[in-house]
């Protein structure tokens, strides 16, 4: 897509005032996947030279909003860590050409905020903190469960770039359990959700994202049966929170939440097939 309407590129190192048109640019995949007619300039990311990933002293891990889903797989594909798994899993949930796999960054599928992001799906999953910068410099920390508030809506200020996403080492150590749905075979998730066991006090996180419009985190301190599974997601979800659109209606995104829920209850909780 030609954004005609853009009249300059600019290096975000160098700083300057942000003013009404400007959009910061990470891998462009969505920004020149359609008409962007409010837009003027361009602040370019592309230079800001962040390490993609990185281990902290901590144990954490810190993705860079500048990392994209290509890098993101081959780090967790040589991963020694019980959720690297799921890495592969979310970076698959994309569907997309290997060219989208090399531009797109993960601070860009958060920034959009839409349902099936696959990157909100893994990093809400496993606890990620979002690293918020202002204009001025000054950082702010929300919960990438927090950070996306709507379909297509999130936390950012005018002129607020997401920094990075910090996901925790306990989150890593979990165990996890993967469901995705499309109503076609190369279609966009219709509903994912992600089980995680914590394996220290054994507590039972259920993330559910793709058939609502936020994502919408439910824990369980102890182990659920199968009808608190289905009661906390039928309370934890209102009906109008069930994303709308051509690729599932509200009433299948709410079976395949309701079913996913339980298989992954039985997976994590070791029933399967009881």
């Amino acid at each position: 897509m030609d954004l005609n309407t853009v009249v300059e590129l600019r290096d975000a190192r160098r700083r300057d005032t942000w003013r009404p048109g400007d959009a910061w640019l990470g891998g462009g995949t969505y920004l020149f996947s359609e008409p962007q007619p409010h837009l003027r300039r361009l602040v370019d990311l592309s230079r800001m030279g962040w390490e993609p990933v990185r281990t902290t002293a901590a144990g954490d891990l810190e993705i860079a909003a500048t990392c994209t889903i290509a890098q993101l797989s081959r780090f967790a594909r040589e991963a020694d860590l019980p959720a690297a798994p799921l890495f592969e899993q979310c970076c698959r949930a994309f569907l997309a050409s290997w060219k989208i796999w090399n531009m797109a960054t993960v601070g860009g599928n958060l920034c959009n905020g839409l349902p099936a992001g696959p990157m909100i799906s893994l990093t809400a999953a496993l606890d990620g903190v979002c690293t918020l910068l202002s204009q001025s410099g000054a950082a702010r920390r929300v919960p990438v469960k927090d950070f996306v508030t709507g379909a297509g809506v999130q936390v950012l200020r005018p002129g607020e770039l997401l920094r990075s996403v910090t996901l925790p080492a306990r989150a890593l150590a979990c165990r996890t359990a993967f469901r995705q749905a499309s109503l076609y075979g190369l279609g966009r998730s219709g509903a994912l959700l992600i089980g995680t066991r914590d394996p220290i006090d054994g507590e039972l996180a259920l993330t559910i994202t793709a058939s609502t419009v936020r994502p919408i985190q439910l824990r369980f301190a102890v182990p659920p049966n199968a009808d608190a599974v289905r009661e906390a997601v039928t309370h934890g979800v209102r009906p109008e929170e069930y994303f709308d659109d051509i690729h599932g209606l509200p009433a299948w995104r709410r079976h395949m939440t309701h079913r996913f829920a339980e298989e992954i209850r039985r997976e994590l909780l070791g029933e399967a097939g009881r």
